[in-house]
């Protein structure tokens, strides 16, 4: 963006000197240098504004949701406080918000992958399955949105509504067809998903993975997830199997599920595998416990510091088995815990 500016600014000072050609040629050499300089200030000027508002680019609020899994996958419900260590970047963080929500409803985005490859193995059909699951299984408050892609990005086709007939009636006349825009969709989410009313939110993404059409790279994709607190489920509608072959085999079919598993893994969701109504129902019986079962702590980032990609962990008592949260944020430097901290703390 600033070296757009930055070419931009040297063309308009190119033609204000062309302007002002006549004069200019007619000038001794320091009234000549001079007046160059005071014609470039103005945009010399906006050219550095522009790059100090850049750099002090923050998230105003940090706000992490969390889930904790004890023995055999089960959601822990009852975590206190005191369990939970917040680190950014290995250091320990003072945190000023705690809650819980153990059954709050859902702000449900939906995100189907309507290219040709879709039309394959049934996986049209098996998207459909889990839209259908997924809604059998709502709870009074949730509501639902229904976005597609195939070659370009997201479309809306149903916005956040607490009708479920709406999406279902609408996932009958996706088509699959075209080439896949994988990454360009996946990027316009986050922010689409704010318009849910709800304070919990998930990105439902069904898709084979497959991406040859995006303008984005995968790069620049997973620089666009970076701190997202919204956890994107990814459901491949492939044969559960499929995984086993992720470490012996590199072929497209396993760097498509790869690629799903990241994006789940970055935003604190998860990746599922199958194409099966009893797969499928289970996947989302496990979504629906992850997001029902829910805790946010929170934090207020210092405004010190260079604003950069900080990484976010949690340190959690001994029986918690597994914990989903999001990789981080972008921001300044976070308050970490002081002695005075950990002494209001005990």
């Amino acid at each position: 963006m600033i070296q757009t500016s930055s070419r931009s600014n040297a063309a308009e000072v190119a033609e204000i000197g062309n302007s002002a050609g006549s004069v200019i040629c007619s000038m001794p050499h320091r009234r000549l240098v001079f007046l160059l300089l005071v014609l470039a200030a103005p945009f010399l000027f906006a050219q550095e504004s522009l790059q100090h508002v850049e750099e002090n680019v923050s998230v105003g609020y940090v706000m992490v949701p969390f889930t904790v899994l004890g023995g055999h996958g089960a959601p822990i419900t009852d975590l206190a406080s005191a369990e939970v260590d917040l680190l950014v970047d290995g250091v320990p963080v003072k945190s000023d918000m705690f809650e819980k929500s153990m059954d709050a409803p859902v702000s449900f985005t939906i995100l189907i992958d309507g290219s040709g490859s879709m039309a394959l193995a049934g996986k049209m059909e098996a998207a459909r399955a889990a839209v259908e699951a997924l809604i059998a299984r709502r709870k009074q408050g949730d509501d639902f949105s229904l976005f597609v892609f195939d070659n370009t990005e997201a479309h809306e086709l149903v916005p956040f509504t607490d009708n479920p007939q709406a999406v279902l009636t609408a996932m009958y006349t996706i088509k699959p067809w075209g080439k896949t825009a994988f990454f360009d969709a996946v990027s316009t989410m986050p922010e689409r998903s704010r318009l849910g009313r709800n304070a919990t939110r998930a990105i439902i993404l069904l898709s084979d993975g497959i991406d040859n059409a995006s303008r984005l790279t995968r790069d620049q994709l997973s620089k666009t997830l970076e701190g997202l607190a919204i956890p994107i489920y990814s459901l491949g509608l492939r044969e559960a199997s499929e995984a086993k072959l992720l470490k012996s085999q590199t072929a497209e079919a396993s760097s498509d599920i790869a690629l799903l598993e990241d994006v789940a893994t970055q935003t604190g969701g998860r990746l599922f595998l199958g194409n099966r109504p009893e797969q499928l129902g289970k996947a989302v019986d496990r979504i629906e416990n992850d997001l029902r079962a829910q805790y946010l702590i929170g934090f207020t980032p210092t405004g010190k510091g260079a604003v950069k990609y900080r990484r976010i962990s949690l340190k959690v008592a001994g029986r918690v088995q597994a914990v989903r949260v999001r990789a981080g944020y972008r921001g300044t430097e976070p308050p970490v815990v002081t002695k005075a901290n950990e002494r209001k703390r005990s």
